[in-house]
């Protein structure tokens, strides 16, 4: 899962070195909002550093044309356990960690991290970013089917009997799940103490993951209707994708994929729908309403 990283992280990493230079220790909400401290350095990990003492300046990791270095995660990990240990009522560390642990594919472990950060966040002072860490971990089960059974819906369109890629259930928590995270995620975004890079980059992605997990949940609600040989329940699930592509529409109103099987859902209900198998024999027939 390496490469995952969707949510910033809220403290620089620093060296040794580094650490004895700050004789004084800064605190969560200083390395959240930004405030300088002695060093000077940014309240946000630079992404592509391969040595922390290299890192005094902070990387813009939110922009889309920054260019992305390798760095060492395990580092990562184990500096921010360190930490854990020296201050183990900061909520920070141990957001900073689950995000290293979901980078490295640990998601247990960054999944137990990230409610401990929520446990500690009295004030819910970071409880939108860590919710969307969390949201964030469930979206990726969800795209890369990890969680489910309902892997690779291919738009529905064009869905063949063919076995081991026939969508049997749709299993509603897969996508409430993550949907619940990002929604809080949105709910405390006017208590986040973080910079206003950070708060940006909240407003901006939350809304757009949000809207491609209803976008999925139809997706795989058309696909199972056409794939299930003997089934009844097409239309019910075709009229339900239709309600999710509507939120998936209302939230992002030019997510041009949600838009055009909305129109292909209509027409399904409408005028009914063949399918074939992959031999090009018709598998079933769905009848329209007229």
């Amino acid at each position: 899962m390496g490469g995952r990283r969707d949510s910033p992280l809220l403290c620089l990493i620093m060296s040794e070195d580094e650490k004895e230079q700050d004789t004084e220790e800064p605190t969560s909400e200083e390395l959240a909002t930004g405030e300088q401290v002695e060093n000077d350095t940014s309240p946000i990990e630079a992404e592509g550093s391969e040595e922390a003492e290299e890192s005094e300046e902070s990387v813009d990791e939110f922009d889309d044309e920054a260019e992305e270095v390798e760095f060492d995660l395990e580092a990562q990990v184990e500096e921010f356990r360190n930490q854990i240990e020296e201050d183990p009522d900061n909520c920070v560390h141990f957001y900073n960690l689950g995000e290293a642990l979901a980078e490295l594919g640990q998601l247990d472990e960054a999944h137990e991290s990230f409610d401990q950060a929520l446990l500690l966040d009295d004030s819910r002072s970071f409880s939108a970013i860590i919710h969307f860490g969390i949201g964030n971990l469930f979206y990726h089960q969800l795209m890369s089917g990890i969680q489910s059974t309902v892997v690779k819906s291919s738009v529905g369109l064009h869905s063949q009997h063919r076995a081991g890629t026939t969508i049997i259930s749709v299993n509603d928590d897969d996508y409430a799940i993550p949907l619940r995270s990002f929604e809080a995620s949105l709910q405390d975004l006017p208590t986040l103490q973080a910079d206003e890079e950070i708060m940006e980059y909240i407003s901006k992605h939350v809304p757009q993951q949000i809207a491609t997990v209803y976008y999925k949940w139809a997706s795989d609600l058309f696909d199972k209707a056409r794939q299930i040989e003997k089934y009844g329940g097409e239309v019910q699930d075709i009229k339900q994708g239709l309600k999710h592509l509507k939120k998936a529409v209302d939230i992002d109103p030019n997510h041009t994929q949600a838009n055009l099987m909305v129109k292909y859902g209509k027409k399904m209900l409408q005028e009914g729908f063949s399918i074939y198998d992959e031999y090009g024999f018709e598998a079933k027939e769905i009848p329209g309403t007229g």
